[in-house]
Formats: C-alpha cells, structure tokens, sequence
C-alpha cells in the first residue's frame, strides 16, 4: 500500500472520510479473543480500516446481525486433487468461504516441473483466491518410481524466491532427511528460516526427533490420537486432514484442547470435485468439527488465524484494522451456510454463484503429456512362480495400506483375478518417457466383480494405474487414457463404459465445475454396477502407488515396501 492510500486507510479508520464498504449490524468472529462483537466494518481498499461506531460509506450493506468471520485458509492441498485446472477451482471453493489456499502443486510439477507450477500459479493472479506456493520438496518422491521432472536443490534455491513462494513443500522423504541424504539437506538448508512443512507417517521416537531437529515444522500425516500427541510435544504444528479418501478429523479431534489448539489447523489435503461442490471445501471440515463437539468459534479459529501464523501469512485469518479484507458472512454458527464471500473487500460469491471470471484454460504448455511405450495385454501377466504373493490391503477411509502375503489364483501357470476373495490385479504403466516400464501386483479392497479401472492420477509421479477383474479390459481401459491424453475409465466386457478426459497435464480437465462433477459422478456410479465398494474409488486407485505412505506400493518399478524403502523382491 502506498503513502497515499495507507493515509486514506487511516483518515477511514478515525472516521474522517466514508468507507468504500461499510458492513453494518455484523456479529463478528474475533479470532483474536474467541469472542463475538456487535458492530461496524469499514473497508477501505481491500483491507479493513476498522470496527466499531461507523455509520458513513461509499457502498452500505445491512447485515441484519448475521455473521461475519475471516475468509477461511486451505494450509495444505493439493489443488490438482479436485481435477479442476485452477480457474474452476477458484469457482468451488470460494463460494464456500474459502479466500486464501496454500498448495505446493507437487502433482503438475512431477508431470512438467517448476515450470508447469508456473503455468498454474500466472492463472492465479486475477482470481478472488489468495494462492501461496510451497515450492516441492520431493520431485520425484523416491527413487523407487519413475516422474516426468526432477527438482533438484538448485532449482528449489531458485523456486524459493518467487512472489508467491512460502518456504518448502511437505517433506515426504523422511528416510531421506533422518539418514542424511546430502541433496535433501541441502534443499532444507536452502529453506532454512522459511517454513518447511512436514509428510511423515508413523514416525516417531529418536526418527522423528531427527526430522523435527532438521527445521520441519508440521505433518498432516497422523491418523492415530497417540501420533499426532507425539509431533505436537516435539514442537510440530498438527494438520488435522479431513479430505475425500483420508478422513482423520474424529480420530484427531480430542487432541484439541485449551492448551493445544493453538498448534493445530484445518486441511483437507486431497478433495475430490464432487465433495468440493456437495459438501464444500474447508468449510465442510469446521461444519464437521462442530458437530463433532468442537467450540464454533474455536473451529473457526483453527481454520483462519492458526495457519495463518503458521505461515507467517501477515494481515491474513482475522478481522482486524490493517487485515485484508477477505470475509465470510453466515446466518447460523452450527450449519455453517456460507451466504457471502468478499476478498479483499469485493463481493465475489453470492448464495453459492460466483460472481467473477473463471473462464480461461491454459494452452499447450501443460497438454499432451501420455507418452507410453507400446505393448500388448500379455505385458499385464503375473507368472506364477510362488503360490502366496504379497498383496496391497486397502484400509478403509486411509490412505495408509496393509501388506499381506497370500495364496493366488493360478490359470494357465499365470496369477489371476480373484473376485470370490475381492483380490484384483493392479498395474502402474510408466507413461512420460515411453520406457515401458509396467509394475504389476495384487490388491484387496475394491469389491468389483468384472471389468477395470484405470487413471493417469497415481500419486505422487502420476503414471498410468489401472485395478481390474480382467486384463483384456485393464489394457482397453490404459489404452484410452493414452487416447485421450489424460483421464480417468472404466471398462468392462471389452468396452469403454464411461471416460473423464484430464487433458491438462494428464491430471486436471478443461471443462466446468458442474461437467466435470457429472462425468465424475457417472464413473463412480457404473464402477459400482461393476461391483465395486468403494465411495470414492478413482482417489483411492491414485494413492496406490505412493510409495512414501506405510506399508505397501506399486509403482512402475514394481512393489515397494515402504518400511525398509526398497522394492520387493
């Protein structure tokens, strides 16, 4: 703010010259004294000039005592997750009170690198959403999976010095950070006095007092009580993750009391389009956490001013002179009904239609992206060299996995699909540099009893993944993805079913929020005439192949035992 502006902003605040926006008869959230107060708003600017006995402004509206709490903060997401390119994104989640997201795009980066996070982060300028970058730690994540870009601590160095850069994305190689890796020291000495977020599941002990010592500060990672208690008291913030695949908001809740609160916040990490649109955004994780027994005003709190102190994000989280003006407006504590949404003092969101441009879509830089190595539908087989072989065991509402060792369905001296046992066979086609790479394995947990699955989604290096009853239509439904560049399918009987083109970086579509979630929808539906079981399956087939997150993965080299970091043998 210039001379001139910050003069006006304080002839505003003592009641000198009109608002540009006075919002009258408010309840106000103060996150500061987790209190409400009866009065005025004046804005000036895009920032709140002050709180109180104002009465004369440009623009007045009468808030007829309903409530008005600060916008809310996203402290870690991955925007790619939504499978909406950025602009649509903006359009889900703002109208649900969301102003302000920090994301380290880890997904377009490991598909095109810094660059294509460039791409993404220039669509952001003109939008009503504050988006912060946490420049990616791990890219690829591990050795053990083949991505299509390598960021390398010099380019981190570099990265960390854009206008939208925070500090250092979650630091998924926690092997790598506790054993000394000389390249991830260097990228957290490169981070160091910034912020440096944490990804380390299950660690705990002298492990995680060796990833906490080295500058990381936070994990969104526990999924037990004990876990999380264990972070907070070695001085990490806790990320309570309520998302679309891994919900650990009940589990986590009682962790937050009068002495501990402070410590933690709100994110979703992953959420799919679909709940973003019925449900909401984080939002839906206070509505959640109020229902669950949490203080309103406290869940407020942990889902505005607590990441914003984490993040150092200044005159962001609260209403306040001074502080942007980025605010929600709501008629009931409980239900949480977001009415209005200003960012930086405009009207963008009105009863759930937004009210600004989210039209453009980016051009070729980010497209044509499925790059695979021909093969036949041979490739797919498993011989049968060993009667029991070790099996990926979904564990329901996580995205952490069981490792199993069982008997096999045997045809022909080739493993096959046992639907009577709910054990499928599962691929990961390496599909940005045409290597023909294609890791093959077994999994417990989907339920379908025909046809197959398949998605260009796979976190964290995004090859081709596909879970199916059958092989001839696990290989029609990779082929199409190849076909359309992108997507997501489902196949059955030797025929495509229903399809979700994700053109952009193989990852996001181009298309609106409502078609996208329609497209997304159907695919669930007639995946669950195939037999499958689960609510969100698509998200749970692209976790499948992560292999940083216990016990066991598959990726494009293969099976991946998490806890001795290596591939099974």
């Amino acid at each position: 703010m210039n001379q001139r502006n910050l003069k006006e902003l304080i002839s505003v605040a003592r009641g000198q010259s009109p608002a540009d926006l006075l919002l009258a008869n408010a309840r106000i959230i103060n996150v500061f004294s987790g209190e409400i107060e009866q009065g005025n708003v004046a804005v000036y600017g895009g920032s709140i000039a002050g709180i109180g006995d104002y009465h004369q402004g440009r623009d007045i509206l009468d808030l007829k005592g309903k409530y008005l709490a600060p916008g809310f903060i996203d402290g870690h997401t991955h925007v790619e997750s939504s499978l909406l390119y950025i602009t649509q994104y903006a359009r889900a989640v703002v109208p649900h009170g969301t102003t302000a997201v920090v994301t380290d795009l880890h997904e377009v980066a490991n598909v095109c690198g810094l660059e294509g996070a460039r791409q993404i982060l220039m669509a952001c300028d003109d939008l009503p959403l504050d988006v912060f970058f946490m420049v990616p730690s791990c890219v690829p994540a591990t050795h053990l999976e083949t991505a299509g870009a390598e960021i390398t601590a010099d380019s981190v160095q570099a990265a960390l010095n854009w206008k939208h850069a925070l500090g250092l994305g979650e630091m998924m190689n926690f092997p790598g950070v506790i054993n000394c890796d000389p390249e991830v020291l260097l990228k957290l000495a490169f981070a160091c006095g910034l912020v440096i977020d944490g990804h380390a599941p299950g660690l705990s002990g002298r492990d995680l007092n060796a990833y906490a010592a080295a500058g990381i500060r936070s994990d969104h990672e526990s999924t037990s009580l004990e876990e999380a208690r264990e972070k907070l008291n070695r001085g990490m913030w806790v990320m309570i993750r309520e998302g679309s695949s891994e919900k650990n908001l009940t589990a986590l809740l009682p962790l937050v009391t009068d002495k501990t609160w402070h410590r933690c916040f709100f994110v979703v990490d992953d959420r799919s389009c679909v709940d973003l649109l019925a449900d909401g955004d984080i939002d839906a994780v206070v509505r959640k956490a109020i229902q669950l027994g949490l203080d309103p005003i406290r869940a407020i709190q942990m889902a505005t001013i607590n990441p914003a102190q984490y993040f150092s994000l200044e005159g962001l989280g609260a209403i306040a002179p001074g502080y942007q003006a980025d605010l929600v407006v709501f008629s009931d504590l409980a239900s949480l009904g977001i009415e209005m949404v200003f960012h930086r003092g405009r009207l963008v969101t009105q009863d759930g239609h937004a009210l600004f441009n989210e039209d453009s879509t980016p051009g070729n830089a980010l497209r044509h992206t499925v790059k695979m190595k021909p093969f036949g539908s041979e490739a797919l087989r498993i011989p049968a060299d060993k009667r029991h072989q070790p099996v990926i065991e979904i564990v329901p509402g996580q995205i952490i996995t069981k490792k199993n060792k069982d008997e096999v369905k045997v045809r022909d001296s080739f493993v096959v699909s046992d639907v009577e046992r709910d054990m499928l066979k599962l691929a990961v086609v390496e599909r940005h540099k045409a290597s023909g790479n294609i890791g093959l394995g077994l999994v417990k947990g989907f339920g379908l009893k025909k046809g197959a699955l398949a998605s260009s989604v796979a976190h964290d290096s995004h090859n081709v993944i596909a879970v199916g009853a059958d092989d001839g239509d696990m290989f029609e439904a990779i082929r199409e993805i190849e076909r359309l560049q992108g997507g997501l399918v489902v196949a059955g009987e030797g025929h495509i079913l229903a399809s979700l083109p994700l053109p952009i970086a193989g990852l996001l579509s181009d298309e609106p929020l409502e078609a996208v979630v329609a497209k997304l929808a159907y695919l669930e539906s007639v995946a669950a005439d195939l037999g499958c079981t689960l609510n969100s399956p698509f998200s749970t087939l692209s976790f499948l192949a992560l292999p940083v997150i216990p016990e066991i993965r598959l990726t494009d080299l293969g099976l991946v035992d998490v806890e001795s970091y290596g591939l099974l043998t």
